[in-house]
Parts: structure tokens; C-alpha cells; sequence
């Protein structure tokens, strides 16, 4: 999602842009000034060949998951995977690289202070190997710049935009549509997929480097946002409160499933816990160093991802639809 948001905005700019993809096929129709390369950002030898006549590098491979089975995969793709990919930008002499992290790195689990750039994962402030692996991944990044590559860090908070809503954040939405009658209590942070690919763009061509950055419009409940998504779906809003207690069993019945069926848990402990920390993102540093970048409202920022998300399974009869 963020990759694509990112991709059509540099295009809509008139940058030329080269894109790697990891899937059997393109993903994207290509045009004069887009050009895509199957690789992995496991295959050094496939990023050095990607890298060449490359100035600017956004770095948006990884893979987010909350199961025990993909520990291995979290940390080959998020710590080697962006090792190779500085070591490669290092050797190419780019002229700046933006590295997409997450506020995972930052420790999210912090119930009563403000979380801010200044802050790191610890075994105390994370629930998730997730988090982990993109506090390492970062430390390639800040590891590069001590070698002198040019680069800045953003640290999302949950992102909305219209992506697939079988899986990740776009899954909410769905969720919602097909009036799931849950809610948490939990506060976290939210961030259009269309601000994030701004800020991107803004601090690439900016000269701020060696910063990290924490993107985030908004700080408010998931309630909050389940029913706004509800109302803008005219769907009914979610009314069981969830406890900590119940999301514990349901995670623990989610494992046991997952062991049995071999496929992949709903909801895991690590989710849980997230879905009932009560985060609170300071998103002030963006605002000191960009003064001009403005956020989008949340109202606004839900309104486009439902429209367009009707719009993609009303008109693509193999995106699987809200059943």
C-alpha cells in the first residue's frame, strides 16, 4: 500500500522511477517512466543490477507479522534485508536513502508517557518480534550513515489507505463492514497512506539527514475509529466491549487453532496486548523540521479509503469482497 501510494505520487511528479517487486508477476502496468525488476532484498547480486544510474532510494520492503512461525522470516527480511540494501546503496554512492520503519522500533508498549523519536524497542517497552526485527533493521540504517550513506528514518504509526483489506491494516475495514461486533479500548496513533508518502518525498528532497521521524496524524481510540469507519460504511457500529481477559482467550483459542489447522492465527497474544496498550504518539519533530506539511483529517482520510475500497471491489471481481 504504501509502496504503490509512494510510487503514483513520485510519477504524478515526474520523476522517473525504478520499483523491485518480490511476486510472479508485475504488480504494476509500466509506463515510460516506470520501469520494475523482479527481485528480493535478499539477492545482493539483483540490488546491485537494480541500483545502477539509482540517486534517490525508498526503502519499503518488509514484512510485518505477529506469529511465532515467521519469527525466522522477520529478521532474514527486516534486519539482512535492509543490511543488504544499505551495504548496496553504499557501494552505488546514492544521494539519499528514506528507510521505512515502524513505531514498533520505538517500543509502543508504554502506557503512560508520550512516545517520541528519542525513545527504542526494549524487552520491556515491546510484546512483538516484529518490533524487534525493525529496531535491528534500523540499526543497519544508522549503521550505513556512520559510512557515510545520506539517510533519514520514518517511524508510521497504523497506516489507513485503501490497500488489501484481507490483511493488514485495510483488514479493519472490512472488518467493520461485515459488522464485527467487537471494540477495544486501546489508543493508538493513525497515519494516511497518502501523508506518509508525502513526508517521504518532503524529506528525501529536503537536506535533513541522519533524523528519524515519527509519522502519525492522529492519536485516538480504535473505537472511535470503528465507528467512524461504520458510519462512513453505513454499517452498524461495533458495541461488545473487548477485556483483557477475552482477548487473552481469544489469542490463546487463535493459537491452538493455528497449531491444529496450520493456518495462520486471527488474533495472537503480541495483537491482543497491542489492541488494549494505550499509545500516545508526539508527531511534533515532522512539524518542526517540514513546517508546511500538514495532515490530512481523520473524517477525510476514512472517507477516501472506504470510497475507493467500494470502488475497487465493486469494479475487480478478483479482489475477494466483504463476505
Amino acid at each position: 500500500m504504501v509502496g504503490k501510494t509512494l510510487i503514483d505520487t513520485l510519477l504524478k511528479n515526474g520523476e522517473t522511477v525504478k520499483a523491485i517487486y518480490n511476486q510472479s508477476k508485475i504488480p504494476i502496468t509500466e509506463t515510460p517512466h516506470f520501469h520494475q525488476i523482479q527481485c528480493s532484498i535478499l539477492d545482493v547480486a539483483g540490488l546491485q543490477d537494480a541500483l545502477q544510474n539509482v540517486d534517490e532510494v525508498y526503502h519499503c520492503a518488509g514484512l510485518v507479522s505477529f506469529n511465532k512461525k515467521d519469527t525466522h522470516k522477520l529478521f532474514k527480511i527486516n534486519v539482512e534485508g535492509t543490511a543488504n540494501l544499505v551495504n548496496t546503496a553504499l557501494a552505488a554512492a546514492v544521494k539519499k536513502l528514506v528507510h521505512v520503519s515502524s513505531v514498533a522500533a520505538l517500543g509502543r508498549i508504554r502506557e503512560n508517557e508520550t512516545i517520541n523519536e528519542t525513545m527504542n524497542w526494549s524487552p520491556a517497552t515491546s510484546n512483538s518480534k516484529y518490533g524487534h526485527s525493525k529496531y535491528l533493521g534500523e540499526l543497519e540504517v544508522w549503521r550505513g550513515m556512520e559510512e557515510g550513506l545520506n539517510a533519514v528514518i520514518v517511524n508510521p504509526t497504523i497506516i489507513i489507505g485503501p490497500g488489501n483489506w484481507n490483511k493488514g491494516s485495510t483488514a479493519i475495514f472490512k472488518s467493520v463492514y461485515n459488522q464485527f461486533p467487537w471494540y477495544s479500548t486501546g489508543t493508538t496513533g493513525f497515519a494516511d497512506v497518502r501523508d506518509v508518502a508525502g513526508a517521504m518525498i518532503a524529506l528525501m528532497k529536503s537536506s535533513i539527514a541522519a533524523e528519524r521521524f515519527i509519522l502519525s496524524g492522529h492519536n485516538e481510540s480504535y473505537q472511535a475509529v470503528f465507528n467512524l469507519i461504520a458510519d462512513t460504511f453505513h454499517k452498524k457500529r461495533p458495541s461488545k466491549k473487548v477485556t483483557p481477559f477475552l482477548a487473552n482467550l481469544v489469542a490463546f483459542i487463535e493459537s491452538i487453532k493455528a497449531t491444529i489447522t496450520g493456518k495462520e492465527a486471527l488474533v495472537t497474544k503480541e495483537t491482543a496486548a497491542t489492541a488494549m496498550a494505550k499509545a500516545n504518539f508526539d508527531n511534533s519533530k515532522l512539524q518542526n523540521f517540514l513546517p508546511d506539511f500538514q495532515y490530512r483529517s481523520l473524517e477525510e482520510t476514512v472517507k477516501y479509503t472506504c470510497d475507493e475500497l467500494l470502488k475497487l471491489y465493486a469494479t475487480n471481481k478478483n479482489i475477494k469482497g466483504p463476505v
